[in-house]
């Protein structure tokens, strides 16, 4: 009831407007439908905030912020709901750059934002490691390698 929890996939199609939405929950969705284009989940997203939206019997406006690291689908979320390209996407972190309101109906507003990076003291290696620096800019691309090297079991590793 405090932290509802939805199964979603946002929208990889390259048109611009009517991106398609499946109609199947994403927690039952058979494998070709996850592994293709279109966004999976958004009914169940769009009732959780619809409920949100609604205080007692009246309908009041909300505005909700979309907020992670970088280049995790923050915008691809919020252009999946909207069913449209209302925000900029791309493959490497930094294309959102500043904050960005999208109205999604009459009483739900989407903010999109930068992604956001603790600092935590961590060691320079960890930053590419949680998309904070897109990998073309990277002075020394070995150390954040073999950071992911010494992260994943040898066998997956081996090529064999």
């Amino acid at each position: 009831a405090e932290f509802p929890t939805v199964a979603f996939k946002a929208c990889t199609q390259q048109q611009s407007r009517n991106l398609k939405q499946s109609r199947l929950p994403a927690a039952t969705a058979p494998e070709e439908v996850l592994a293709g284009g279109a966004c999976v989940g958004a009914d169940c997203l769009l009732r959780v905030l619809a409920n949100y939206s609604r205080s007692g019997e009246v309908k009041t406006t909300i505005t909700v912020g979309v907020v992670g690291y970088p280049n995790v689908g923050k915008s691809s979320l919020i252009n999946s709901l909207k069913r449209s390209r209302a925000c900029g996407v791309g493959a490497a972190p930094g294309v959102t750059r500043c904050l960005q309101a999208v109205q999604l109906d009459r009483h739900i507003q989407l903010l999109d934002c930068p992604g956001v990076v603790m600092a935590t003291g961590a060691p320079p290696a960890a930053a590419p490691l949680r998309g904070a620096l897109a990998p073309q800019r990277l002075r020394d691309p070995l150390s954040p390698a073999a950071a992911i090297l010494r992260r994943c079991p040898p066998e997956q590793v081996g090529g064999g």
